[in-house]
């Protein structure tokens, strides 16, 4: 049977975060471009040239690595060169990337090679493509890589896979096997290592790069969510819209800035879609509101600002050859670089979790505000549950927001400010990206649970408000809430809907409610310019 999903044609130019994350959930298959196939061809004819010139000595490809590059290898060696070099940088350790991860892993890796600065062979490239269309995923620990000369253990592990050795996921069991029965089971032939071919598949940051774009896509879909939660929050407070007035952010124009206030505007408080709340509690009337409430904008904003220049670093990363030494076909030469080096993508995540994390600390600060009876209104009871003491509902929710917000301050500590020289000090700066990545990504796990929060409260918060409604959009996100998760009348159970809801964010539900009413909002309001 015919496989029906989607084809992305791989150029090595061309891969997005979006598609990426396609490939990563299995979604669509690879094909090499025709002008990528070329190129691959014409810088593997480079090493061959190269090699059938014996006063010639290149770097990985006729030496050893790192510190033992002086040495010189016999031709009849240099294939077994290659196999040693994957076979001793396997030496990862930690809990196994999951699928997912290992889907964009490979995914990158296989557009780096397309762009034929490599001198890999056309038939080792093509199977790895076949084995990533099948899923036939080998087993790659997470832990390992200091993120400079690539990522080279968790790499090693994928192209150790490759050649039969070591473990393989197996997509039938959905269970890991024997790597070379797992391929043989599914018609494929375990790769052969030629000259260079082993160091070209394990040069190059791809491992922090596939991480950290999947930090950054749920980062993108949890920062624009959690400006729904937060308009939701603002009508329980019964806020005023003075802060998203378009004149104050046209005077501070910042891009994110003013991307959050049209959101707010195009949600609540406006002529379009009127809140009953508003209407009734007259909080027009109020002068401002606390700085969780006004201030979103600007601290939203910025996390979204931070979100569009990491996705420009990674999206150039993944499209770019990382090996070394380089193969350069016009002029048939080889050089020695530093490509392989992943300080990009290290600050960048570094920079991302930073950004991220303070949606979530002024999330909390916003469920705080809901759970002390100083600031709520009068309607609105301690912790947001009748008879408070006999029940204590969302106390402990909040604690939990807290501990996470807690830890983020932790994570978001950068990792790459550091190094430790390696390979006998000639790799003597290295970029710890592999853990920036990996703490990026908890970080926005963490977001993803405080929002969670805030939006239960939210909701429970509109419960006694009632029979006032908030706008048509937020009541629509309140209508999404109520199908996973009942009000609170008394104590109950809270974990199980404190991950329904976080499973709402992930599945991006919520802005799937209130999309259609901002694209009615702008049209009706003939907002241009506009991009969500």
């Amino acid at each position: 049977m015919a496989d029906q999903r989607d084809t992305i044609l791989i150029t090595g130019e061309e891969l997005t975060p979006e598609q990426l994350m396609v490939l990563g959930k299995g979604g669509a298959i690879i094909e090499l471009s025709a002008d990528a196939l070329s190129s691959v061809e014409r810088s593997k004819e480079v090493i061959d040239a190269i090699l059938n010139d014996d006063t010639r000595v290149i770097y990985g490809v006729n030496t050893g690595f790192g510190e033992l590059k002086s040495e010189v290898i016999p031709r009849n060696k240099l294939c077994e060169l290659q196999e040693n070099l994957i076979r001793s940088h396997a030496s990862g350790v930690g809990e196994p990337l999951s699928p997912q991860k290992t889907r964009m892993l490979m995914a990158i890796r296989i557009n780096v090679l397309a762009r034929g600065n490599s001198g890999i062979s056309v038939e080792t490239l093509q199977r790895f493509i076949d084995a990533f269309n099948k899923s036939l995923l080998p087993y790659v620990p997470e832990k390992g890589t200091v993120g400079a000369c690539g990522d080279l253990a968790p790499l090693a592990h994928l192209s150790l896979g490759m050649m039969g050795e070591g473990d393989m996921w197996n997509p039938d069991t959905e269970q890991f096997g024997n790597a070379n029965e797992v391929l043989e089971s599914h018609g494929l032939q375990a790769i052969e290592l030629g000259p260079k071919e082993g160091l070209s598949l394990i040069n190059g940051a791809q491992l922090i790069t596939a991480i950290g774009t999947l930090a950054l896509e749920k980062a993108k879909a949890i920062a624009r969510q959690a400006d729904v939660v937060a308009a939701i929050t603002l009508d329980v407070f019964q806020g005023t819209n003075a802060a998203f007035d378009q004149r104050i952010h046209d005077a501070r124009p910042h891009i994110g800035q003013v991307k959050v206030a049209r959101r707010f505007r195009s949600l609540i408080h406006s002529k379009v879609f009127p809140s009953q709340i508003f209407e009734y509690y007259e909080s027009h009337k109020k002068v401002q509101d606390n700085y969780s409430l006004r201030c979103i904008p600007q601290v939203h904003g910025i996390a979204n600002d931070t979100i569009d220049f990491v996705s420009g670093i990674l999206t150039t990363e993944m499209n770019s050859s990382t090996d070394n030494p380089l193969v350069f076909i016009k002029e048939k030469e080889i050089i020695s670089g530093g490509n392989f080096h992943g300080e990009y993508p290290a600050k960048a995540l570094d920079y991302l979790a930073i950004g991220i994390h303070e949606i979530a600390n002024m999330s909390e600060r916003r469920i705080n505000r809901m759970c002390n009876r100083n600031y709520t209104p009068d309607e609105i009871p301690a912790f947001l549950v009748k008879d408070s003491g006999l029940n204590s509902g969302f106390m402990i929710a909040h604690c939990t927001a807290a501990a996470l917000v807690s830890e983020n301050k932790v994570l978001t500590h950068p990792s790459s400010v550091d190094s430790i020289s390696t390979s006998a000090g000639s790799e003597d700066h290295v970029s710890m990206g592999g853990f920036s990545a990996r703490k990026a990504l908890t970080v926005v796990e963490h977001v993803e649970q405080v929002i969670a929060i805030e939006l239960l409260a939210a909701c429970q918060g509109l419960e006694f408000l009632k029979p006032y409604k908030t706008t048509k959009p937020l009541q629509a996100v309140y209508d999404l809430v109520r199908t996973v998760a009942k009000p609170w009348d008394k104590d109950r159970f809270m974990a199980p809907d404190i991950n329904a809801v976080t499973k709402l964010l992930q599945e991006e539900k919520v802005w799937a409610c209130v999309e259609p009413y901002i694209q009615d909002y702008n049209k009706t309001m003939d907002v241009k310019d506009h991009k969500e």
